[in-house]
């Protein structure tokens, strides 16, 4: 968005938009592998744990002429995480560093004592985009997110940077292997900050649960019922689900409180 008066930070903090998700069209492949790879994500958010193989039957099962090569292909450009022990499709670059999962056994308490962020595929209707989100554990509050049409480290340093503007210094951040996070300008960014860092056991399904159910409901409950077009749109059905998950809506697992209740955040 050019302007000859206006920065591009000052216009994306008068649009309330992020400035990573500002320059990104969705991402485009052919309609066929678009509808494939929306039924990939059905699939996956009812069986998680069905790999290649099984997702190929199934397509298969559906009619689509569909090969176990071409499903990998799009399963890694999907960054989906399968949720039983095998290679996993959140690939960590060579020479980075893991770090130990914190969080096995831990009481959590208090807010900012762990946050937990992943990325995950969004289908649109001429193509899609990927999503990240962070949210806090302890009141499932969705401390930060964005969209994008890459899975560059950059972008996601950028999103933790807000969040922390915004609501301080977690102690824990849990994060998976992915190599975004693995990154050095990724960690680096958080031992920064003097926050310890978990990430999940590879293989394991249950390391990261709590965004997992973000995902499953965001989806369900916003992205399948619409068509979104352009990224403008999804930003702004997105920044309209996410407030009325944070502010508007009690939750069962909080004993019907509301997130920025139990995170004692104002609107």
């Amino acid at each position: 968005m050019k302007h000859e008066y206006i920065s591009i930070c000052e216009q994306c903090r008068l649009l309330s938009i992020h400035r990573s998700g500002l320059y990104y069209n969705p991402c485009l492949e052919s309609d066929e592998n678009l509808r494939i790879m929306l039924e990939i994500d059905i699939i996956h958010l009812k069986w998680p744990f069905y790999g290649a193989r099984r997702l190929t039957k199934e397509l298969q099962g559906k009619g689509y002429n569909v090969g176990k090569k071409r499903i990998k292909r799009l399963m890694r450009l999907m960054d989906l995480h399968v949720m039983y022990p095998k290679p996993r499709t959140s690939v960590k670059e060579e020479g980075h560093k893991i770090y130990p999962y914190l969080l096995r056994d831990m009481k959590i308490v208090r807010p900012n004592q762990v946050w937990e962020t992943d990325i995950t595929y969004i289908p649109m209707k001429k193509g899609f985009m990927y999503l990240m989100a962070i949210i806090d554990v302890y009141s499932r509050f969705v401390v930060g997110w964005s969209i994008s049409n890459s899975m560059e480290a950059k972008w996601c340093v950028e999103v933790v940077e807000e969040a922390i503007q915004r609501y301080g210094n977690p102690e824990i951040f849990n994060t998976d292997q992915g190599s975004q996070f693995t990154s050095d300008a990724f960690t680096g960014m958080l031992t920064g900050h003097d926050i310890k860092i978990s990430m999940d056991g590879k293989g394991r399904a249950l390391d990261n649960v709590f965004i997992e159910r973000l995902w499953r409901n965001v989806k369900q409950e916003k992205i399948y019922i619409n068509a979104y077009e352009t990224g403008i749109e999804l930003y702004q059905g997105l920044k309209e689900y996410f407030y009325d998950y944070n502010y508007l809506r009690i939750h069962q697992g909080l004993n019907y409180a509301k997130p920025c209740h139990v995170y004692n955040a104002v609107a």
